[in-house]
């Protein structure tokens, strides 16, 4: 009895961390519709930043934790000034998920550049001395935890029922026209909330940070417990968010502590599908809400600039040509290595184009289909003595099987709680990469995995493993392009276009989103199995979460909506930091101010430049004529 009530005060204390950084993703979302993935970004800010400081100044914990609290506040404020109110105007909510995603990743770029990857440990506030209470030994550190909760609940409280900012809140977040007719400033109070709920991610990192050890990527950890916590109890609702910040503390350790640590974060992700699919709004609704009825939204369909067919044609034989003599112009085999990377990773991209570039469906969780194909391919070839191809097969067939187990799953969702939804699959799948370390080999990934081959042939080079994946994705090319001008591509871009105006028209929604989402995660198996017999290793990093979130960059950087601009994006995300190895430190940062710039400024992506700038060389120029008055000669 006393080990289970360790446990659980062990798990409320954990709860309580989660509920704090929760709380700032219920106010963002209160008064803009939008998650904002940042959110543990500020986390890490704040910790290291006060860590920083207290160490240049000498200063008490407390005090350098205020001053890391300002500087991350001000900070997120001019982040905020520059990107995420401006997106708001621009971009769609789903669109808006993955801009605060680049966001995320802009802020771990940031703190690699400024703190490095070795990892901090903070001293507790009040020495690490725990009290004993009655025989049960708590922390310190875990009275500021659950201090640092309540106060900021009851600070949100005070604001959102007792001051005019809080009343300016309000209407925002349930009419934002009404709001601005009344004279309210929104992007003011849209900036003002991103600001606070910045200030409210800083605080929950500077109390979290002397429990833990904090490295610049453990943000994203904050990012996905205070999402999920969110997410059960409630998106909208501040008893909602505390509610499942505290149930997803308690359930993760008394999963630990009676099951396996490997295992407790998989167990709260299913929670977490299964409250998606039941109840999407959460456990506890928000007691306000933003109606649907006047609601601004964006459009998601983007026009797409596309090539004339000559110029297709034309393009097409160029490409082909340089790619046949591409590795004989390489000097460098740790170039064309990552070329071939490129090409492995867009056989995943040309999939997610075709789920999220023409069906309109967000998914954040393509990395774990690769993870399924992957795995399954090494396992069967190690294992089994059988040939690639065998493994390459049972891993596309069981992405698939899992690709309609997840769409019958997640059926009644769409937009942001299907993108929730695939995410959480995603992180599933890593949490099972982990845990079942007897298939997967764990933590530290699957060794010994064979060159793909071909009866007596092995592509065990990297000019053989560049044809080889060179001849696929052309194959691929030409196979999707059919497929989107059939019927079934133009039924695509109608569901993309408007669902309901598509349904109306005889589309069958649900079989051609069904079909699309079976599509990509085929192609993404495929893609984690030749990842896996080029590198001859497969671990949980390479096909992680991270993997998900950068193969939604090169979609956007590439241009999505066009099946070949991903492979632009595909190139320049893999190749930059291997042609500018000195400037390796900063691809994180890089990579994330390249998704955000491409969100807010170049929507069509690089695709869609070239495109423009093809269109206008190939426009005949109009002759210029002199005017006949005043002309010698002309009568």
């Amino acid at each position: 009895m006393l080990e289970f009530a360790q446990i659980l005060i062990g798990g409320l204390v954990v709860g309580f961390m989660y509920a704090t950084i929760a709380l700032g993703f219920s106010l963002v979302y209160r008064v803009t519709g939008v998650i904002n993935l940042a959110q543990g970004g500020f986390c890490i800010l704040g910790a290291l930043s006060g860590y920083t400081i207290g160490a240049w100044f000498g200063l008490s914990s407390v005090m350098a934790a205020l001053l890391g609290i300002v500087a991350s506040t001000l900070f997120g404020i001019l982040l905020g000034r520059l990107t995420f109110v401006p997106g708001l105007t621009r971009l769609s909510n789903a669109n808006m998920l993955m801009l605060t995603a680049g966001l995320l990743t802009c802020v771990e770029g940031l703190a690699l550049v400024l703190w490095g990857s070795q990892p901090y440990a903070l001293s507790p506030f009040s020495g690490n001395r725990p009290v004993n209470l009655s025989g049960l030994l708590v922390p310190t550190q875990a009275f500021w935890v659950v201090g640092t909760t309540i106060t900021v609940f009851a600070g949100l409280w005070y604001l959102l029922a007792r001051t005019k900012q809080g009343q300016a809140l309000r209407a925002c977040a349930e009419n934002p026209i009404a709001a601005r007719l009344m004279g309210i400033s929104v992007p003011g109070m849209t900036l003002f909330s991103f600001g606070l709920a910045a200030a409210m991610g800083a605080m929950a990192g500077v109390v979290l940070a002397p429990t833990t050890s904090l490295q610049f990527d453990t943000g994203r950890l904050f990012t996905i417990s205070g999402f999920i916590a969110v997410a059960i109890g409630g998106i909208g609702s501040f008893p909602g968010a505390v509610a499942g910040g505290l149930l997803l503390g308690v359930l993760t350790q008394l999963a630990t502590g009676y099951v396996s640590s490997l295992f407790s974060n998989a167990i709260a992700l299913v929670v977490l599908l299964v409250v998606l699919v039941w109840r999407p709004n959460g456990l506890l609704s928000a007691g306000v809400a933003r109606r649907q009825d006047v609601r601004e939204e964006v459009r998601v369909w983007k026009h797409i600039t596309r090539l004339p067919a000559r110029a297709s044609i034309i393009s097409g034989i160029i490409a082909l040509a340089i790619a046949l003599a591409l590795p004989f112009l390489m000097q460098s085999e740790g170039i064309l290595s990552g070329i071939v990377i490129a090409g492995i990773l867009f056989i995943a991209l040309i999939g997610l184009d075709v789920i999220m570039g023409y069906a309109g469906q967000v998914s954040l969780g393509q990395a774990g289909f690769m993870a399924i194909g992957g795995y399954t391919a090494g396992y069967v070839s190690i294992n089994f003595d059988l040939p690639p191809i065998v493994g390459i097969l049972a891993g596309m067939l069981l992405a698939f099987f899992c690709s309609l187990v997840l769409s019958a799953v997640t059926l009644r969702l769409k937009g942001l709680y299907l993108a929730l939804a695939t995410l959480s699959f995603g992180l599933l799948i890593d949490s099972f990469a982990v845990g079942l370390s007897g298939i997967t080999g764990g933590p530290s990934g699957m060794v010994g995995i064979p060159s793909f081959s071909i009866g007596a042939y092995e592509f065990d080079s990297p000019v053989s493993m560049y044809y080889l994946v060179a001849a696929i994705d052309a194959l691929l090319i030409c196979l999707l392009a059919g497929l989107i001008r059939s019927r079934f591509g133009r039924a695509l871009q109608a569901i993309r276009t408007d669902q309901l105006a598509a349904a109306a028209l005889g589309v069958n929604v649900v079989r051609c989103k069904v079909a699309a989402f079976a599509i990509s995660a085929v192609l993404a198996s495929l893609s984690g199995s030749l990842l896996g017999f080029f590198f001859h290793f497969l671990s949980p990093e390479m096909v992680g979460t991270a993997r998900s979130l950068e193969l939604v960059a090169m979609l956007v950087v590439g241009g999505e909506g066009t099946l070949v601009g991903p492979l632009f994006g595909s190139i320049i995300l893999t190749m930059l930091p291997t042609i500018f190895q000195p400037l390796a430190l900063y691809k994180t940062l890089g990579s994330g101010a390249l998704l955000v710039a491409c969100f807010l400024y170049l929507p069509e992506g690089v695709f869609g430049l070239i495109a423009k700038g093809l269109q206008r060389l190939s426009k005949p120029r109009a002759i210029k004529t002199p005017s006949v008055l005043g002309e010698e000669g002309i009568r």
